[in-house]
């Protein structure tokens, strides 16, 4: 059984958060769409030209078989393109289990629902980055 939806006025929605790195991506779905995704209140196409980046953001929909069916509405901030990407595809694929929970064999299969928690390592004191020490002089 789905979940019951979250309504803003009289739109009715699913909403989950997707992360990678620094990147924060807010998704809704919105069901009984055209297959519309707005990224930032712009289009997928115009947000991200790269094509590799659309078939990323597209993925979880057309794993299950909901891209021309749901319209997506994202805000995304921090990080940068690819990293922005792939928070997008994390959001989508948790807000898809808000809306049926039966897609979680098929996207966990994927590796879509699990977080990718690499993130830069923070810079140690005494060093010139995370792990370069300076120089060694032995005489």
């Amino acid at each position: 059984m789905p979940a019951q939806p979250k309504s803003k006025k009289k739109d009715v929605y699913y909403y989950a958060n997707g992360k990678r790195k620094t990147s924060i991506a807010r998704v809704r779905i919105i069901p009984g769409g055209k297959g519309e995704i707005t990224i930032n209140e712009k289009p997928m196409k115009e947000f991200c030209q790269v094509k590799t980046q659309q078939d990323l953001i597209l993925a979880p929909l057309d794993l299950v078989g909901l891209s021309n069916k749901v319209d997506v509405s994202v805000k995304v901030t921090g990080g940068g393109f690819n990293s922005q990407a792939d928070a997008i595809r994390h959001g989508i694929a948790r807000a898809l289990l808000e809306y049926d929970e039966m897609f979680r064999a098929t996207l966990k299969k994927a590796g879509f629902i699990t977080r990718d928690s690499r993130i830069k390592e923070r810079k140690k004191y005494g060093l010139k980055r995370a792990r370069k020490a300076p120089q060694f002089s032995k005489r």
